[in-house]
């Protein structure tokens, strides 16, 4: 007989607190979060045929997290681990207590979703966001994006995306790249999409540069070495399909063949190659973590290709 876990065993010994009629039933929603994190249900069906998939949503959400961490080593070593530290903290604190806390007043699970929107968000900004406006953006994606929605798997918005959008518009000097609003207000850091606006001559970073993400820029979208590993682990896990990937890329090539031909110089900034868009900051961590999103992306295999 498999012998229990000390965790497992301290965790059966606190549930008659939080079942029904218990001192504690009102956390029952808390106590099943944890429990699910830390083994698999308890619950087994005994009756009738049931179809199963190893690939659950806790070993889905625990594969795409494991995906993002050659992005969060990236990130660390650019910018160092205690820069980066506290975005993850606060996004995890307001996030996680939010989504417990609309658990506790629907009386439902957990769910383990705010796991990957949790890691990708601190991704998507600057490391110089002051952490009071990240946190307001989490509120803002997690009540608005999701849980207005009825929770994970039934939002219509992408949290992290619209987490990056709420900072985007709400505090745009506060943000990387070109912003909506005049030039007193915007960022004056020179990232690439602001160079490249002059030509491809006015670049400084080199393609290795690009490659390795040694620019200014967001966090942890800039270094497409660790994002394709990523890639590569969602591929081979089977946790993404490749097609909404794939389509992505064919289609950001062929945008900027059509925009090649349209230059009116070999100088114009319509004029850069096609492949250089695959390397600038935000495209290849778009294209692996955002596209492939299973709640807002495209559903089956043909739409993937045209999505």
């Amino acid at each position: 007989m498999k012998k229990e876990s000390g965790i497992r065993r301290f965790m059966d010994n606190i549930r008659p607190h939080f079942e029904k009629g218990g001192k504690y039933q009102w956390l029952h929603s808390t106590y099943d979060a944890f429990d699910t994190f830390f083994s698999v249900p308890g619950t087994l069906t005994t009756k009738g045929s049931h179809i199963r998939d190893c690939l659950d949503l806790k070993r889905l959400m625990i594969t795409v997290v494991v995906a993002l961490l050659p992005c969060f080593v990236a990130s660390c070593i650019h910018y160092g681990f205690f820069k980066v530290l506290p975005l993850y903290l606060v996004t995890y604190i307001v996030g996680l207590g939010i989504e417990f806390a609309f658990a506790q007043v629907r009386g439902k699970e957990v769910s383990e979703g705010f796991l990957v929107t949790g890691m990708i968000i601190p991704m998507i900004v600057p490391i110089t966001i002051p952490l009071w406006m990240l946190a307001l953006a989490v509120a803002f994606a997690v009540i608005i994006g999701k849980e207005v929605f009825g929770g994970t798997g039934m939002n219509i918005w992408n949290p992290a995306l619209l987490a990056r959008a709420f900072l985007f518009f709400a505090y745009p000097s506060h943000m990387t790249g070109n912003v909506w609003v005049p030039a007193a207000d915007a960022v004056s850091g020179a990232t690439p999409l602001m160079q490249i606006e002059g030509g491809l001559e006015s670049l400084s970073y080199s393609v290795s540069d690009l490659f390795w993400g040694n620019i200014p820029g967001s966090v942890g979208e800039g270094c497409t070495f660790a994002i394709l590993l990523g890639a590569l682990i969602l591929l081979i896990s089977g946790a993404a399909n490749y097609r909404a990937m794939f389509s992505c890329v064919l289609g950001a090539l062929a945008v900027g063949l059509v925009a090649n031909l349209a230059a009116p110089s070999p100088e114009s900034a319509l004029a850069i190659p096609a492949w250089y868009h695959l390397l600038m900051v935000g495209f290849a961590f778009g294209a692996v973590f955002m596209v492939t999103d299973p709640v807002t992306g495209a559903q089956t295999n043909t739409g993937k290709w045209i999505y």
